[in-house]
């Protein structure tokens, strides 16, 4: 397994397995200008696009981990925590954060095990499913 920019060419493999784009028009939207920006970096074996993570710095200027999504063919194999780690050495602030919802106790299994701290919750997002803001610096 590698760790890749995506490429336009990328999307249409992405889309075949987030769940998401087909309840939400905007997904595929945050996709696109994701790949356009360069921001979407996607773990890739053997041509097959396995998980990909969204690093953006739209939070308040600070290197913050929008979006991580693995195949669910593909998960408990390290590959969420791979596409944190380069999110990580990409990062050019001196803090990460990243935020997931309350009812998501893999993600935050996940990002207690990087070594991230917990920095906050903002309710009313997903109603009656807080989102909880982590937090790990880097430098």
């Amino acid at each position: 397994m590698h760790i890749r920019t995506a490429s336009p060419a990328d999307i249409e493999a992405i889309c075949a397995f987030d769940p998401i784009v087909g309840l939400e028009a905007s997904r595929i939207q945050i996709i696109e200008h994701a790949v356009a920006d360069g921001h979407l970096h996607v773990a890739d074996e053997d041509g097959e696009i396995l998980g990909y993570v969204i690093l953006v710095y739209t939070f308040f200027t600070l290197g913050f981990v929008e979006l991580l999504y693995v195949h669910p063919d593909h998960r408990r194999k390290g590959i969420g925590a791979a596409l944190m780690r380069y999110a990580a050495s990409l990062c050019t602030t001196e803090k990460l954060f990243t935020s997931t919802n309350l009812s998501n106790t893999n993600m935050q299994s996940l990002l207690m095990k990087l070594g991230y701290e917990e920095s906050g919750i903002v309710h009313g997002l997903d109603e009656g499913d807080p989102e909880l803001f982590y937090r790990k610096v880097l430098k």
